[in-house]
């Protein structure tokens, strides 16, 4: 059974040719004939999720793990509004996702027709390509829908596909009206080198620093790790989302330099910086490097390279283990960069331990025992803000995988991207999440592709505890209520209405009895949700930080 709309059968059968397989539709009639003929369509994986914005959050948490395009379908009006903080998450994190709105013909915009907006280029600036197309059937709607596919893969990120649709929307007919050409683009391999100029200001330098953000699992060769261990004038730090790992890299960025003084960063001022990856947590790393700038900056992505603090001076448009090949020769300089920045690194994990130990029940303690108690082999996605600093202050086992949304850093659909997530990969996953994220995407849970094993640990501290380590913080009224948002709100109910197994934890002690049954119960998804002081954590933050000097 097929749409009767040509234009909807031409959308279907390209998207199949095209190998788009996850179809994320939300119910509504304008975009009926696209759901028609997706569900129809057994080669089709389609979900069906009513709130817009959770619907691409998850279609994004599918791309992440796939690392295939996925489409999202919905109808017209502000409906496709409620995808863009979603694209621009795809756009600046590299994900394909592909939006396919449904619209009114042309001569029925702006005339005050319902549910009818400007959807023609309504992403603009966060979309890589936008097809608008014409109900009439042509060569030319065939050639925008196909190089959208196109660019979401190759260029990596969002597209959209709007589609103008006539009533009668629902009419279906038993054969197919159009046969689409197929277009085969011959994408080039770019071939890549390394000048002898570049190789040898790299052999040179005795201080070299990698900085490495946002990588998918097993993205580098462990040959190339090894090699830059084994440099003594080359220091890696990484961060949780790198899913990078070696003994001796750096993955806690702010327990190390947080104490240094000028003279510290004057000495660890690298002369090269390489950087990879996607997005970096760590604001200090950010501010040492703007204003410690080093000699070269080299960053290696096959498509951006962001100017992040003002010293870029090459891109290397190539995948990061053809850079590695070339660069690295096993040449190495006779240099104190590494073993002096290893002695540093010794004393802060000491009085990391020191500190840890006589500290009360708090955030703090909290993520201490969450790193220590996670499962092996599992995939961990984190929501923004506190959650994801927390996380970057403590060890982790090492066969954990980490996600999270860090290309615009936001909080809004942590929740919706961590169960997509879950429903594209075999591993057993777990959000951990702070309660205004948690709250603020707690539609995520409106969601029937759950899987059992899925869990939530929520830590509540009642309200944004963030704003409360930021410069310029006061205890007012005011703070409170616009900045924090304070709130006694708990998760117990929605766990109830959506049918998740519920625990709560208020101390150490139920925090230990509760996280076991937790983490062993698997027959329904679940949250553990956890009470920690709302005015203390911050104070326990800053005390850490204090104590490393």
């Amino acid at each position: 059974m097929y749409p009767k709309i040509p234009l909807a059968q031409s959308i279907i059968e390209i998207c199949q040719q095209k190998g788009v397989q996850h179809i994320v539709i939300s119910p509504g009639s304008r975009n009926a004939p696209l759901t028609i003929g997706f569900t129809n369509n057994p080669y089709f994986k389609c979900y069906s999720i009513a709130d817009e914005r959770c619907a691409a959050f998850f279609a994004l948490g599918i791309a992440q793990q796939t690392q295939k395009p996925v489409a999202v379908v919905c109808t017209s009006g502000s409906a496709v509004l409620n995808y863009y903080p979603a694209v621009a998450e795809a756009f600046y994190s590299q994900i394909p996702l592909i939006v396919i709105s449904a619209d009114r013909p042309q001569n029925k915009i702006d005339i005050g027709d319902g549910q009818t907006i400007r959807q023609e280029n309504v992403f603009a600036n966060h979309s890589l390509y936008n097809a608008n197309l014409r109900e009439a059937i042509s060569v030319e709607n065939d050639n925008l829908i196909q190089m959208a596919l196109h660019v979401a893969v190759t260029q990596k990120g969002p597209v959209h596909i709007n589609a103008p649709f006539e009533e009668p929307l629902y009419e279906t007919v038993s054969e197919l009206q159009v046969q689409p050409e197929i277009i085969d683009f011959n994408t080039k391999i770019k071939s890549f080198s390394l000048g002898n100029s570049t190789i040898e200001t790299w052999d040179k330098a005795t201080k070299k620093l990698i900085l490495v953000g946002e990588l998918f699992p097993n993205s580098v060769e462990q040959k190339y790790l090894d090699v830059l261990a084994n440099d003594p004038s080359v220091v890696v730090l990484t961060e949780k989302t790198s899913n990078l790992h070696h003994l001796t890299f750096i993955d806690q960025i702010d327990t190390l330099i947080t104490p240094f003084t000028d003279e510290d960063f004057k000495y660890f001022q690298p002369e090269i910086l390489l950087t990879f990856g996607g997005m970096v947590v760590s604001k200090r790393i950010k501010a040492f490097l703007r204003k410690y700038k080093p000699a070269h900056h080299w960053h290696v992505d096959e498509l951006r390279a962001y100017d992040t603090f003002g010293a870029l001076t090459n891109h290397f448009e190539t995948k990061i283990n053809i850079f590695l090949s070339k660069l690295l020769m096993e040449n190495t300089i006779q240099s104190s960069y590494k073993s002096s920045i290893a002695s540093i690194w010794k004393d802060r994990v000491a009085k990391h331990k020191e500190y840890n130990a006589k500290i009360p029940f708090s955030d703090f303690k909290v993520f201490d025992f969450i790193c220590q108690n996670l499962p092996k082999n599992i995939q961990l996605q984190v929501s923004n803000s506190s959650a994801i600093r927390y996380l970057q202050l403590f060890d982790l086992e090492k066969s954990i995988q980490v996600f999270c949304n860090r290309g615009t850093s936001g909080i809004d659909g942590s929740t919706s991207t961590a169960i997509g997530a879950a429903s594209a990969t075999n591993l057993p996953t777990i959000l951990i999440t702070g309660d205004i994220s948690f709250l603020y995407d707690s539609n995520a849970l409106w969601n029937n592709y759950i899987p059992k094993n899925f869990k939530i640990i929520l830590l509540n501290n009642s309200g944004g505890g963030i704003f409360r380590i930021l410069p310029g913080h006061q205890e007012t009224e005011t703070f409170n209520t616009y900045f924090e948002t304070s709130h006694q709100l708990n998760a117990s109910h929605l766990a109830k209405m959506y049918n998740l197994e519920y625990f709560e934890a208020n101390d150490q002690l139920s925090l230990e009895e509760q996280c076991k049954v937790f983490l062993n119960q698997n027959e329904k998804p679940s949250i553990l949700e956890i009470f920690t002081p709302e005015k203390e954590n911050d104070g326990i933050l800053l005390g850490f930080f204090r104590s490393l000097k």
